[in-house]
């Protein structure tokens, strides 16, 4: 079905609204799947904050360079849908590796991070990225273990000392 240059347009602005709300895409073939099913895929992504789109290739390749990223043309080829992801990419590609395990339709062909296109194998792994709220805490636990020992160090002589005077008392209750 032809589309009109305006449609065009519309779709390539908004191709380039979703690239700039976030560092990743990724890449599916998506035949085979209904409506019902991709409505299913975008509610549990929706979650993640991120979008899947049925694209235009050469829409999305075109969107892709007016943004100065890099247009994989290995991965705009055949029945693409794409999942453009929110900050949180490795929640997103979990989200979406979760819905395929249950559906077995979908197949993911690739990504494309930042300015890097990964092959199908390399954007499933992206799923192994820590959650943004798992490296949160990883960095908390790093900024906060000099403190937490500089504590054990300071209360180190008043434990020890509290431990020699409970062992004596103790010594005296046997005594006596």
């Amino acid at each position: 079905m032809a589309i009109n240059r305006e449609k065009k347009e519309e779709l390539v602005a908004r191709y380039k609204e979703l690239l700039a709300d976030g560092p990743a895409l990724v890449f599916t073939n998506y035949k085979g799947t209904s409506v019902s099913q991709v409505r299913s895929l975008r509610t549990k992504l929706k979650d993640s904050n991120s979008t899947y789109v049925v694209v235009k290739n050469t829409l999305l390749g075109l969107a892709l360079r007016e943004s100065g990223r890099v247009a994989p043309e290995e991965l705009l080829k055949g029945a693409n849908a794409v999942v453009f992801c929110g900050e949180d990419v490795g929640k997103s590609v979990t989200a979406l590796k979760a819905w395929i395990k249950d559906a077995k339709i979908v197949e993911i062909t690739g990504a494309l991070l930042e300015s890097s296109v990964i092959d199908a194998k390399g954007a499933e792994t992206l799923s192994d990225l820590p959650t943004k709220d798992q490296t949160r805490a990883m960095l908390l636990g790093v900024l906060s273990a000099p403190a937490r020992q500089l504590v054990q160090i300071v209360n180190a002589p008043g434990s020890s000392l509290v431990r020699v005077v409970n062992a004596h008392v103790d010594q005296q209750q046997e005594a006596a």
